[in-house]
């Protein structure tokens, strides 16, 4: 998914971006989360709405992490511009 610089970045971003180590843990409950509800054979219908919702939430999370990542590579590109 990520290549090197990224990685180093992401890395960089849990330790000191608060918001962005938030929207990771997050994500990361929300697929735990979906992945228990996918282990059932069959789900009740609220376990239906629940996984959906879910799911939604998870989606929401990927895009703050992704819209924070893409954020901060701007502003490295543009500090590496002006050295």
């Amino acid at each position: 998914m990520a290549g090197k610089k990224n990685m180093a970045l992401i890395e960089r971003l849990r330790r000191e971006n608060d918001e962005f180590f938030s929207w990771e843990e997050r994500h990361k409950r929300l697929e735990h989360e979906i992945r228990d509800l996918n282990k059932k054979h069959v789900l009740t219908p609220e376990e239906e709405v629940l996984r959906k919702n879910l799911q939604k939430e998870k989606l929401l999370a990927k895009d703050k992490v992704m819209e924070i990542l893409k954020m901060e590579e701007g502003k490295e590109n543009a500090r590496k511009g002006k050295a």
